[in-house]
């Protein structure tokens, strides 16, 4: 049994993943901490786990035996080295962190440490991306050239996310850090490793100037190049899909996929299959500290996706290509 203990209620996903823990048949919630008392006891006594306001002290029980990060990215430095110092296996959410000093910090905390590290990169797990993945090392497409991500939602323009969603001094950033975490992470995993990126960030209702429109794009070493959307303030968004190759092309809108290759014969067609999901990055994570199975949502994706994410940002504020 893996014992967990919550840190921070702070992220609007923590509470999905208390509940996706407790649902295990092999993990249960044990513990919470978090800097805002109050929050974190009405949690913990909803969970009907102990409340420990002390860091150290909630990583020093021999109750836990990992910890699922869910407090502000820019925190994420300190407690997964703490953690990592503690000996417990660690689960977080994206972003690792807003800066590549600050993931650098980590890793190195993470690989003396030798625990099991996960980051959460869900959108990797579907049965579409692993069929893109195929395709590219499959050579089904041809020579890569293009790729076009969108993930958006409405969650500033409909006023649903919460009034510190938009402090970039907590969040790291806006949309672009948070949603666009997902288009950034697939696109290095497919793609391989990025050269240049340049981005244009705006605001049109998100609190205290943080980005809630964004696009950014990225060349890539295999000179594919792809365009990074995201957004807070659109309730109809299709949430689209393109990966296009010399020979080839698959597609994706609102969840239905389309494929043209040479390889298949003229034309475009719905696959009668897709291949088969990975476990998703808590399954991956558990399942890592019990059997020492593989985990493919480790250290180098999740620098990755920073990677991508703090050139983005700063090619924003300088509007110009950044090389990386």
């Amino acid at each position: 049994m893996v014992k967990v203990l919550m840190l921070s209620k702070w992220h609007v996903h923590q509470e999905g993943y208390a509940n996706d823990v407790n649902k295990q048949p092999d993990a249960r919630v044990t513990c919470v901490w978090d800097t805002d008392h109050k929050r974190g006891q009405e949690w913990a006594a909803r969970l009907g786990v102990p409340f420990e306001g002390d860091l150290n002290k909630a990583l020093s029980r021999s109750d836990v035996d990992g910890v699922v990060v869910g407090t502000p990215t820019t925190a994420h430095r300190d407690v997964i080295i703490a953690a990592a110092k503690h000996g417990k296996h660690i689960f977080t959410e994206k972003a690792l962190a807003a800066t590549m000093e600050d993931c650098h910090a980590i890793a190195d905390a993470v690989e003396k440490s030798g625990v099991k590290f996960v980051i959460s990169h869900p959108q990797i797990t579907s049965p579409f991306s692993q069929l893109c993945k195929q395709a590219i090392e499959e050579g089904w497409l041809g020579q890569i050239h293009y790729m076009r991500m969108r993930t958006a939602h409405d969650g500033s323009s409909a006023g649903w996310l919460p009034d510190y969603w938009y402090k970039a001094e907590d969040a790291g950033g806006g949309a672009m850090m948070d949603l666009g975490c997902h288009p950034m992470y697939t696109a290095a995993y497919l793609l391989g490793k990025p050269v240049r990126i340049t981005s244009m960030f705006n605001n049109s209702f998100a609190k205290n100037g943080v980005d809630d429109n964004a696009v950014s794009v990225a060349e890539f070493e295999n000179k594919a190049i792809a365009v990074l959307e995201t957004s807070f303030i659109s309730p109809y968004q299709a949430n689209c899909f393109e990966l296009l190759g010399t020979e080839g092309a698959i597609v994706q809108v609102d969840g239905k996929v389309r494929i043209h290759a040479k390889r298949f014969g003229d034309g475009w067609f719905t696959p009668d299959k897709l291949p088969q999901a990975l476990p998703m990055p808590l399954r991956m994570w558990i399942d890592a500290i019990e059997k020492g199975t593989p985990i493919v949502f480790d250290m180098k994706r999740a620098l990755a996706l920073t990677e991508l994410l703090e050139n983005a940002y700063k090619a924003d504020r300088e509007q110009k290509i950044v090389k990386i």
